[in-house]
Formats: structure tokens, C-alpha cells, sequence
């Protein structure tokens, strides 16, 4: 999962809440040292993260802060072993691991924090990944989703002049190219046994209208409109639709299929676009396009949440000072400053001329795909549970069991995690 993210530094820009720190300046009477522990290679480099602390510190004498980096692998267990001590003040807290971290106590509830503006600027899907039982836990930080890639050229070579809006007529579209021999296997996914499966499960169950969970947490996975969704990912590679080493690939191999031509449409991080576009390292420069990931009748789409979100440590000795240094470090104005490094999250920003003359190419898509994002299950047992998930999902993909009975192995291991 987090490759995406190491990859995202030209495409995605921290978030960011409206920094007032100005006013902050000399309030302090004597120094206090925080530490916050951040990822290395994700979205901002560490060396813009560094001016950004230096700023910090500038604006606010008597605050040191403290900056530790570590791969995205260590970083939970980091942070679960360091809970109770407060070796740190602000954390780094990945979407799947908000439920957790709030059920135990480790990050403070904000909810008194976040503004009325900040609830309204916000995605409510990115919103969502750092809320657990209707209180924000956390600011949204390098929101990040899957989107819908497709070949203009073999598009207008097999007599498409759009991309498809649902997931019918992608297959209608896709038969057409395999019929025209145009590419053998016109779509490619990432749908090797790991969290990128369960990335792209969630985004097409929830754009069938299907859920996981309901809105309290209680598992769903049996709705008639999970089944559907899944029996739609095993038939489409049953019937020579999608790329059959799809079960194998992960997301730099949807990369390499995609940039070399061999695949008409493709669901990815954002990083793709780059990597696709660039001339020395894709076949299919100038030939990308990005459009909805596609839904279904009642259904316009959805998309997973691969983002990340800033929050104070529940054992902070200095909460008033962790929070300060996360308003300035995910404020508007930082957002501005780096834009060359990322994307906003806030809906406002897709409309500032900074943003757009950076990404004119692709602000509009990202800005509509942004309204459509949904998270995988915010439960406390989201790790146990994806592992299930990822094993039954390969089980109806490679044909061993039925998209149903998939479903139920799903559904009762997320009932016993529940009752633990």
C-alpha cells in the first residue's frame, strides 16, 4: 500500500488546516521540546517537511520540534510501542488505523478542534478516515485514491469516443478492443493476495452500492450487492477481460502493463499518471487519460481512501504545542507553497490558480473523484480482518469457491473479531 504513497511526491499535497500561528509568536515563557514521527517518501520529501519545521519554529519561539522518519512498515508498531511513554507528540496515523488507535486510547479526540470551516473544506470522505464513532481523531494528510486510467488511443482505434461511466459499459468496451485485437487482455488490476486487493475490492463493491459495514461498524458482507460486485471481478477475468496475471500484479505492475501498451483501462494510484506520461519511462506518452472510476445504476462512483491523517498522542506532555505544529505543518498556505509536491485536500484549493495551472490536466478529475471516496471498515479489528479478506477474495478470483461463499467466510470471521 504504501509504495503508492512513496511514489505520490508529484502528485499529492499534504492537507491542511488554516494555520494561526503568527499570533502564537512569544507566548511561550520558556522552551518546549515535541517530536513528532512522520514516514520517509511520502508526499512532501523530508527535506520540505524540514523548512516547513524550521517555519514553524520561527513563528513560534520557545517550541522545538523534533522530526523522526521511518518507513511506512515500522511505522505502526513505532507507534503502538511508544504509547504510553510519550516519546511522541504527533503521529502519523495510516486510514485503516484510526478505529484501532482511538478504541486503545492512543490519539486524543479533536473534535472540539476541527471547525465548522475545516468540517466543511474537507472531503468527508478523508474526514472519515480520521473519525471512529463520531469524533475526528485526527487532520487529514495526504488523501490519496484509486483512479480510472484508460488508452485514448485504443479508445479511438476501437471507435470510443469517451472512456465508460459504469462498469457495464467498460465491459462492453472492453470485449469490442479484445474482439479488434487491439490488446489481449484490454484491463489489468491489482489483485495480487495483499492490502491492494482489499484497496480495489472496497472501491468496486462500494461502486455497486455494496458496503462492508454498516455506518456502526457491523459487518454487511453478504448484501446481495457485494455479491454482484465480486462475482463481476472473477467473471471478468473468466472471460478474458481483465489480464489473467492480474492475481500476481501489484500496483508497479499495473504500472508496467499500462505504460507499455498492453492494457486499455487500469485502476491506480495517482502515481501512474506520471509514470504513464513520462517520455523516457511509457510507450503511451500523450495517450493517458483519467477519467470517474466507473459506477453502476444508482451508483455515479466511489473510490478508496489510501491517505493518512495528523494526530496528537494521547500521552503528549505538550498537547497545546503537538497541535499548533499540525495546524502549521497541514495549513492552506503550506499547501500553496509546495504545490509542486502534491495535491490539496481541501475542496477550496482546486479552485486557487496556483493549483490548477500545476495540474490543469488532471484537477478536474481529481476534484470530482475526491467526492466519491469511502474508506475500508473503521473497526478496531481492520488488520485481522483483511487478512481474511485478501485470502477468500483470491479464493473466488482463482475460481476455488463461489463469490457467495467468499463473501460468508468474510462475514463470519468479521462477527467473531467483533465479539473479541
Amino acid at each position: 500500500m504504501r509504495k503508492r504513497v512513496g511514489m505520490l511526491v508529484s502528485f499529492m499535497l499534504a492537507a491542511g488546516v488554516l494555520a494561526g500561528c503568527g499570533g502564537q509568536a512569544g507566548q511561550d515563557s520558556k522552551s518546549v521540546k515535541i517530536n513528532a514521527i512522520l514516514m520517509k517518501q511520502a508526499g512532501y520529501s523530508e527535506e520540505e517537511v524540514q523548512d516547513i519545521t524550521n517555519e514553524f519554529q520561527k513563528n513560534n519561539p520557545g517550541v522545538d520540534v523534533n522530526v523522526t522518519f521511518v518507513a511506512y512498515e515500522a511505522l505502526e508498531q513505532k507507534i503502538l510501542t511508544s504509547s504510553t511513554t510519550g516519546e511522541f507528540d504527533v503521529v502519523l496515523i495510516d486510514a485503516p488505523w484510526t478505529a484501532k488507535f482511538a478504541n486503545a486510547g492512543i490519539i486524543k479526540d479533536i473534535s472540539d478542534k476541527v471547525t465548522p470551516n475545516m468540517r466543511s473544506d474537507f472531503y468527508q470522505g478523508s474526514l472519515d478516515a480520521v473519525s471512529y464513532k463520531d469524533k475526528i481523531y485526527g487532520v487529514p494528510w495526504q488523501t490519496g485514491t484509486k483512479h480510472f486510467f484508460y488508452n485514448k488511443e485504443i479508445l479511438q482505434k476501437a471507435g470510443f469516443s469517451q472512456p465508460p461511466k459504469t462498469w457495464d459499459e467498460l465491459l462492453e468496451q472492453a470485449k469490442v478492443i479484445k474482439q479488434k485485437g487491439l490488446v489481449e487482455y484490454p484491463i489489468v488490476w491489482s489483485w495480487a493476495q495483499a492490502e491492494a486487493l482489499i484497496c480495489d475490492l472496497t472501491t468496486v463493491l462500494e461502486s455497486f452500492g455494496g458496503h462492508m459495514t454498516d455506518k456502526d461498524g457491523n459487518p454487511t458482507f453478504t448484501d446481495e450487492k457485494n455479491v454482484k460486485a465480486l462475482e463481476f471481478m472473477a467473471d471478468s477475468l473468466k472471460s478474458g477481460i481483465s489480464n489473467p496475471n492480474s492475481t500476481s500484479f501489484l500496483e508497479d505492475d499495473v504500472v508496467g502493463t499500462f505504460s507499455n501498451g498492453q492494457a486499455a483501462f487500469a485502476l491506480n494510484w495517482l502515481y501512474m499518471y506520471q509514470k504513464a506520461e513520462s517520455p523516457t519511462e511509457s510507450q503511451i506518452s500523450g495517450k493517458v487519460g483519467l477519467a470517474l472510476i466507473p459506477g453502476t445504476d444508482g451508483t455515479v462512483s466511489a473510490t478508496v481512501n489510501g491517505g493518512m491523517g495528523l494526530s496528537v498522542a494521547n500521552a503528549s506532555k505538550h498537547p497545546d504545542e503537538a497541535w499548533r505544529y499540525i495546524e502549521y505543518l497541514t495549513s492552506k498556505d503550506m499547501q500553496k507553497k509546495y504545490v509542486k509536491s502534491s495535491l490539496p485536500d481541501w475542496k477550496s484549493l482546486y479552485d486557487a490558480p496556483e493549483i490548477i495551472a500545476q495540474y490543469k490536466d488532471i484537477v478536474p478529475v481529481v476534484k470530482e473523484q475526491y467526492n466519491y471516496i469511502v474508506n475500508r471498515p473503521r473497526v478496531p479489528w481492520y488488520g485481522e480482518l483483511s487478512t481474511e479478506m485478501q485470502t477468500e477474495t483470491q479464493k473466488v478470483l482463482l475460481g476455488q469457491e463461489s463469490a457467495k461463499e467468499g463473501l460468508e467466510a468474510m462475514q463470519k470471521k468479521a462477527l467473531e473479531l467483533s465479539k473479541q
